[in-house]
Protein backbone atom coordinates (compact mmCIF):
# COMPACT_ATOMS: atom_id res chain seq x y z
CA UNK A 1 0.00 0.00 0.00
CA UNK A 2 0.85 3.30 -1.11
CA UNK A 3 2.02 5.78 1.72
CA UNK A 4 0.68 9.00 1.69
CA UNK A 5 2.50 11.94 2.72
CA UNK A 6 2.22 14.07 5.22
CA UNK A 7 2.00 17.98 5.03
CA UNK A 8 2.81 20.44 8.25
CA UNK A 9 2.40 23.84 8.17
CA UNK A 10 5.07 25.60 9.74
CA UNK A 11 3.26 29.29 8.19
CA UNK A 12 1.85 32.51 9.63
CA UNK A 13 -1.27 33.24 7.67
CA UNK A 14 -0.68 36.83 6.14
CA UNK A 15 -4.00 39.08 7.10
CA UNK A 16 -4.50 42.64 6.57
CA UNK A 17 -2.72 45.06 9.12
CA UNK A 18 -1.27 41.91 10.58
CA UNK A 19 1.99 43.13 12.65
CA UNK A 20 4.98 41.08 12.67
CA UNK A 21 7.17 43.00 13.75
CA UNK A 22 6.47 46.09 15.99
CA UNK A 23 7.36 49.33 14.72
CA UNK A 24 7.21 47.68 11.16
CA UNK A 25 3.77 48.34 9.21
CA UNK A 26 1.18 45.26 8.81
CA UNK A 27 0.18 44.84 4.76
CA UNK A 28 -2.87 46.43 3.14
CA UNK A 29 -4.73 43.90 0.94
CA UNK A 30 -7.01 45.45 -1.30
CA UNK A 31 -8.49 45.09 -4.82
CA UNK A 32 -6.51 46.07 -7.77
CA UNK A 33 -9.75 45.03 -10.19
CA UNK A 34 -12.54 43.89 -8.40
CA UNK A 35 -15.32 40.97 -9.62
CA UNK A 36 -17.57 43.86 -10.70
CA UNK A 37 -15.30 46.03 -12.28
CA UNK A 38 -14.02 42.88 -14.32
CA UNK A 39 -17.12 42.18 -16.20
CA UNK A 40 -16.93 44.69 -18.53
CA UNK A 41 -14.05 43.60 -20.04
CA UNK A 42 -15.22 39.59 -20.90
CA UNK A 43 -18.29 37.68 -21.96
CA UNK A 44 -21.28 38.05 -19.89
CA UNK A 45 -21.26 35.72 -16.77
CA UNK A 46 -17.45 35.71 -17.16
CA UNK A 47 -15.64 37.65 -14.11
CA UNK A 48 -12.33 37.34 -12.69
CA UNK A 49 -10.34 38.62 -9.23
CA UNK A 50 -7.06 40.63 -9.35
CA UNK A 51 -5.91 41.63 -5.94
CA UNK A 52 -3.12 43.67 -4.46
CA UNK A 53 -0.58 43.92 -1.65
CA UNK A 54 1.81 46.64 -0.41
CA UNK A 55 3.54 45.41 2.61
CA UNK A 56 7.39 45.00 4.21
CA UNK A 57 9.63 41.96 2.79
CA UNK A 58 9.66 40.87 6.72
CA UNK A 59 6.00 39.76 6.89
CA UNK A 60 4.98 36.82 8.53
CA UNK A 61 7.11 33.84 8.54
CA UNK A 62 9.94 35.17 6.12
CA UNK A 63 13.73 33.98 5.31
CA UNK A 64 16.80 36.32 5.82
CA UNK A 65 19.46 35.86 2.44
CA UNK A 66 22.93 37.60 3.36
CA UNK A 67 21.83 40.79 1.38
CA UNK A 68 19.56 41.28 4.23
CA UNK A 69 22.80 42.13 6.65
CA UNK A 70 25.34 42.11 3.68
CA UNK A 71 25.28 44.91 0.84
CA UNK A 72 27.68 42.48 -1.21
CA UNK A 73 25.54 39.70 -0.05
CA UNK A 74 23.77 36.75 -2.18
CA UNK A 75 19.74 38.29 -1.98
CA UNK A 76 16.76 36.68 -2.02
CA UNK A 77 16.49 36.02 -5.67
CA UNK A 78 20.15 34.77 -5.97
CA UNK A 79 19.66 32.11 -3.28
CA UNK A 80 19.62 28.29 -4.52
CA UNK A 81 16.51 25.85 -4.03
CA UNK A 82 18.81 23.53 -2.93
CA UNK A 83 19.47 25.86 0.17
CA UNK A 84 15.56 26.23 0.83
CA UNK A 85 13.53 23.06 -0.79
CA UNK A 86 13.45 19.74 0.44
CA UNK A 87 16.21 20.28 3.06
CA UNK A 88 16.78 17.29 5.57
CA UNK A 89 15.29 18.42 8.81
CA UNK A 90 15.71 18.27 12.99
CA UNK A 91 13.28 19.75 15.51
CA UNK A 92 14.91 20.39 18.15
CA UNK A 93 12.73 21.86 21.42
CA UNK A 94 14.64 24.61 23.71
CA UNK A 95 13.55 24.44 27.09
CA UNK A 96 13.36 28.21 27.98
CA UNK A 97 11.87 28.17 31.34
CA UNK A 98 15.08 29.13 33.43
CA UNK A 99 15.93 31.75 31.01
CA UNK A 100 15.39 33.37 27.48
CA UNK A 101 19.30 32.29 25.59
CA UNK A 102 19.34 29.19 24.24
CA UNK A 103 22.80 27.62 24.74
CA UNK A 104 25.26 25.77 22.96
CA UNK A 105 24.61 22.54 24.95
CA UNK A 106 20.69 22.30 23.36
CA UNK A 107 22.61 21.05 20.22
CA UNK A 108 25.06 18.75 21.99
CA UNK A 109 24.89 14.95 20.26
CA UNK A 110 23.03 15.78 17.11
CA UNK A 111 23.35 15.00 13.89
CA UNK A 112 23.54 18.77 12.80
CA UNK A 113 25.47 18.56 9.37
CA UNK A 114 23.65 19.86 6.67
CA UNK A 115 20.74 19.60 8.35
CA UNK A 116 17.80 22.32 8.37
CA UNK A 117 17.72 23.17 12.24
CA UNK A 118 14.43 24.31 13.83
CA UNK A 119 14.19 25.27 17.44
CA UNK A 120 11.28 24.77 18.80
CA UNK A 121 10.79 27.64 21.75
CA UNK A 122 6.84 28.07 22.07
CA UNK A 123 7.22 31.48 21.41
CA UNK A 124 4.87 31.44 18.64
CA UNK A 125 1.72 31.08 21.26
CA UNK A 126 1.88 34.46 21.60
CA UNK A 127 1.67 35.68 17.36
CA UNK A 128 -0.30 38.74 17.02
CA UNK A 129 -0.77 39.82 21.03
CA UNK A 130 2.01 42.47 22.71
CA UNK A 131 3.50 39.90 24.67
CA UNK A 132 5.36 38.58 21.34
CA UNK A 133 7.32 41.56 21.63
CA UNK A 134 8.82 41.80 24.36
CA UNK A 135 11.22 38.64 26.17
CA UNK A 136 11.34 36.27 23.03
CA UNK A 137 13.71 33.43 23.49
CA UNK A 138 16.73 33.78 21.18
CA UNK A 139 20.09 31.76 20.67
CA UNK A 140 23.32 32.84 22.22
CA UNK A 141 26.74 33.82 20.29
CA UNK A 142 28.17 30.24 21.84
CA UNK A 143 24.91 28.17 20.10
CA UNK A 144 25.57 30.49 16.95
CA UNK A 145 29.01 29.25 16.59
CA UNK A 146 28.55 25.57 17.45
CA UNK A 147 26.09 25.72 14.79
CA UNK A 148 27.52 27.52 12.40
CA UNK A 149 30.83 25.09 13.46
CA UNK A 150 28.53 21.83 12.85
CA UNK A 151 27.98 23.14 9.06
CA UNK A 152 23.97 23.03 9.46
CA UNK A 153 22.07 24.03 6.08
CA UNK A 154 19.47 26.65 7.13
CA UNK A 155 18.48 27.30 10.67
CA UNK A 156 14.72 28.51 11.81
CA UNK A 157 13.11 29.73 15.13
CA UNK A 158 9.31 30.57 15.87
CA UNK A 159 10.37 33.34 17.68
CA UNK A 160 10.19 36.86 17.23
CA UNK A 161 13.98 36.88 16.55
CA UNK A 162 16.77 34.96 16.86
CA UNK A 163 18.75 37.02 17.95
CA UNK A 164 18.61 38.99 21.18
CA UNK A 165 16.98 42.30 19.97
CA UNK A 166 18.98 44.22 22.85
CA UNK A 167 22.64 43.22 21.38
CA UNK A 168 22.57 45.52 18.41
CA UNK A 169 25.19 43.95 16.85
CA UNK A 170 22.69 41.03 16.24
CA UNK A 171 25.41 38.56 16.20
CA UNK A 172 23.19 35.22 14.90
CA UNK A 173 22.11 37.27 12.29
CA UNK A 174 25.39 38.93 11.46
CA UNK A 175 27.85 35.32 11.81
CA UNK A 176 24.94 32.77 10.32
CA UNK A 177 24.80 35.80 6.84
CA UNK A 178 28.38 35.60 6.67
CA UNK A 179 28.49 32.19 6.34
CA UNK A 180 25.77 31.64 3.81
CA UNK A 181 22.91 30.07 6.22
CA UNK A 182 19.74 31.33 5.28
CA UNK A 183 17.38 32.05 8.69
CA UNK A 184 13.46 31.99 8.89
CA UNK A 185 11.84 33.65 11.60
CA UNK A 186 8.27 33.50 12.78
CA UNK A 187 7.79 29.89 12.52
CA UNK A 188 5.15 28.36 13.58
CA UNK A 189 3.37 24.51 14.99
CA UNK A 190 7.06 23.12 15.37
CA UNK A 191 5.07 20.67 18.22
CA UNK A 192 3.99 18.84 15.34
CA UNK A 193 7.18 17.89 13.77
CA UNK A 194 9.42 15.14 15.08
CA UNK A 195 12.77 15.39 15.88
CA UNK A 196 13.68 13.62 12.63
CA UNK A 197 12.67 12.13 9.46
CA UNK A 198 11.24 15.10 7.75
CA UNK A 199 11.99 17.15 5.07
CA UNK A 200 11.63 21.26 5.14
CA UNK A 201 10.66 23.61 2.32
CA UNK A 202 10.62 27.67 2.97
CA UNK A 203 10.78 29.19 -0.30
CA UNK A 204 10.23 32.86 -1.01
CA UNK A 205 9.39 34.29 -4.67
CA UNK A 206 13.04 34.82 -6.55
CA UNK A 207 12.91 38.51 -6.13
CA UNK A 208 16.14 40.46 -6.55
CA UNK A 209 17.90 43.63 -4.47
CA UNK A 210 15.76 41.83 -1.23
CA UNK A 211 16.95 40.49 1.45
CA UNK A 212 14.02 38.85 2.82
CA UNK A 213 10.89 37.64 2.01
CA UNK A 214 8.19 35.82 3.05
CA UNK A 215 7.95 32.26 2.80
CA UNK A 216 5.17 29.11 2.63
CA UNK A 217 7.27 27.23 4.96
CA UNK A 218 6.05 23.87 5.48
CA UNK A 219 7.46 20.10 6.13
CA UNK A 220 6.79 16.49 4.73
CA UNK A 221 6.76 13.58 7.41
CA UNK A 222 6.75 10.17 6.64
CA UNK A 223 3.10 9.14 8.44
CA UNK A 224 4.81 6.42 10.51
CA UNK A 225 7.49 8.88 11.86
CA UNK A 226 4.80 11.33 12.50
CA UNK A 227 2.85 9.12 14.86
CA UNK A 228 5.67 7.45 16.26
CA UNK A 229 6.79 11.02 17.87
CA UNK A 230 3.42 12.00 19.09
CA UNK A 231 3.15 8.24 20.78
Amino acid sequence: MKQENIYVELSHIIEPGMITYAGLPGPVISDHLSREASKSHYAQGTEFYIGKIEMVANTGTYVDSPFHRYPDGVDIGQLPLSSLANLEGIMIHADTSKGRGISANVFHNLPLKGKAVLIQTGWDTHWRTDHYFEGHPFLTSAAVDFLIAAEISLVGIDSLNIDDTSDLSRPAHSRFLASGIPIVEHLQNLQALPQSGFRFFAVPPPIRTLGSFSVRAFAIVDEPQRHGAAS
